[in-house]
């Protein structure tokens, strides 16, 4: 399993691990059973429907090719779309993929969006449905020999599979969560860099876990040396400081 690093659009680099091919094929297989069990609920409603001397489905489209052709197509149409729809609504997973914690994202940063995920969808039928002896020998040729584990789908639409069991999660970035509406109170936190925050970060939340005044303190006193701005004597040091970091990465955001 090898690592891809993403830049998001806040110009930070995170580490992702890419899915191995186990992992890749696993997730196939479940929603490939998922499919078939479908098709066999149809399958047994199309049966009992005959045997119970309902409407005698089968032979009334069988007089009528096309007809029968177009409601086969029709209630295929869930299997057809599976993985395309899947993707978009679950934003980058399948019911495998879920179960699997795998996920497709973009490797420059931004959400994957609709064209992407039809773009890897199409590219299904050369790198998976392709090969009469092989069914998707040329996706796993691609991934194997690929430096970020992609198949031919992932190269068009610029994407790539990841584990989700090591993500990296906020709390492990200079990101803070800020809501639409935030206001910021200290406007030359722009002075600070992303490497001065990163450390402030690190520090001030283990000094936060381990009640740690003095290096709070210490924290307080070199961000308002560097940003020039004092804070109102009500707000507590770990406030002011917790202010700071979402005061840079909203203003960091917006540039």
């Amino acid at each position: 399993m090898s690592e891809i690093q993403i830049t998001t659009t806040q110009n930070v680099n995170i580490n992702f691990r890419t899915a191995d091919l186990g992992q890749r094929i696993l997730a196939y297989i479940i929603d490939g059973l998922i499919k078939v069990a479908y098709a066999g609920v149809l399958v047994f409603v199309f049966v009992k429907l005959e045997n119970n001397g309902g409407a005698k489905i089968l032979p009334a489209y069988s007089k009528d090719p096309w007809g029968f052709m177009a409601v086969i197509i029709l209630l295929g149409l869930p299997i057809i779309f599976y993985t395309l729809v899947q993707e978009i609504l679950l934003q980058g997973q399948t019911i495998g993929k879920r179960l699997i914690k795998i996920k497709v994202v973009k490797i420059d940063g931004f959400r994957a969006s609709f064209l992407d995920f039809f773009i890897r969808w199409v590219m299904r039928i050369i790198d998976i449905d392709f090969g009469f002896i092989f069914p998707g020998i040329i996706a796993l040729l691609s991934i194997g020999n690929s430096k970020k584990h992609q198949r031919l789908g992932d190269m068009a639409a610029g994407t790539s599979v990841i584990s989700l069991k090591n993500k990296v999660t906020i709390d492990h970035t200079i990101l803070e969560e800020i809501d639409e509406n935030y206001k910021p109170v200290y406007f030359s936190v722009i002075k600070l860099s992303d490497n001065d925050i990163r450390i402030i970060k690190e520090n001030f939340t283990r000094a936060k876990q381990n009640n740690d005044h003095k290096t709070l303190l210490t924290l307080k006193e070199k961000v308002i040396a560097v940003i020039g701005e004092e804070p109102h004597p009500d707000i507590s040091t770990i406030n002011f400081l917790s202010r700071v970091l979402k005061d840079y990465n909203y203003f960091t955001a917006n540039m």
